[in-house]
């Protein structure tokens, strides 16, 4: 049967590379909500027309996300998103409701995310450089419309993780999950939130515009700012002293 894009004939690691991007689109849609547990993937066909790949390409995919367990084919009717499985005990294992285990995750965070947004600028494709700019106009979105914004806020977070081309990256993203945003989880008034989310969006957005330049520098200067400034806040709720970022 002839290759539909021509792009697989001799070519393993190319093949592999699309393969590679084919499984981080569909695995930030399952994490985002965009494609919800007990949902249908694309069929085959539109995937292979979405994403301008072989059949080949989008087989491999769908096998390595049914590796991962985050789908299950089911015969003669489609490929369905499966529930994440349970964090091994002990691991992760807080609630984050206390303020020390908020601060250690931010730090944790820190010498993930400020390592991926350098990456993401230095290797984003334009279709992930769209994702997230398409995440931050939903954060905007969200905040616009009096909400905490914390599904979009983890979904940009992911998407910046993505776009390493890296898939451990957004494999610890989507492992932490929405616990990554732990604001939903302390009390604050609204009108205090919503003044934060604010400054969350213009930091986001300085994130962004170094991603879009491509200057990874700036990009993880912009990414360290943002979780310090995250650190800061939640410093100031716990009347802690304010700390620098290590």
């Amino acid at each position: 049967m002839p290759n539909p894009t021509g792009l697989e004939a001799g070519a393993p690691r190319r093949r592999e590379k699309l393969a590679v991007a084919v499984v981080e689109a569909l695995r930030h849609r399952i994490a985002n909500g965009a494609l919800p547990v007990g949902s249908q993937l694309p069929t085959e066909q539109r995937l292979i027309e979405e994403f301008n790949v072989s059949r080949t390409v989008v087989r491999e995919a769908i096998a390595e996300l049914r590796a991962r367990g985050l789908v299950e084919p089911r015969q003669g009717v489609g490929v369905f998103v499966m529930p994440s499985s349970e964090p091994a005990p002990g691991l992760l294992s807080g609630d984050f409701t206390r303020l020390s285990e908020v601060l250690e995750l931010l730090e944790f965070r820190m010498g993930v995310e400020i390592e991926a947004a350098g990456l993401a600028a230095l290797r984003r494709s334009s279709r992930q450089e769209a994702e997230i700019l398409l995440a931050h106009e939903r954060v905007i979105a969200a905040v616009d419309g009096g909400g905490g914004a914390v599904d979009a806020d983890f979904a940009l977070h992911l998407a910046i993780a993505a776009a390493t081309n890296n898939h451990f990256y957004s494999d610890v993203l989507t492992y932490l999950g929405q616990r990554t945003i732990p604001r939903s989880r302390l009390g604050d008034s609204a009108e205090a939130t919503t003044a934060y989310l604010r400054k969350v969006i213009a930091e986001h957005a300085r994130i962004i515009e170094a991603i879009e330049r491509q200057d990874a520098d700036a990009a993880r200067l912009a990414m360290r700012h943002h979780l310090t400034e995250s650190q800061r806040r939640y410093r100031g709720l716990g009347g802690l002293p304010a700390e620098s970022a290590p």
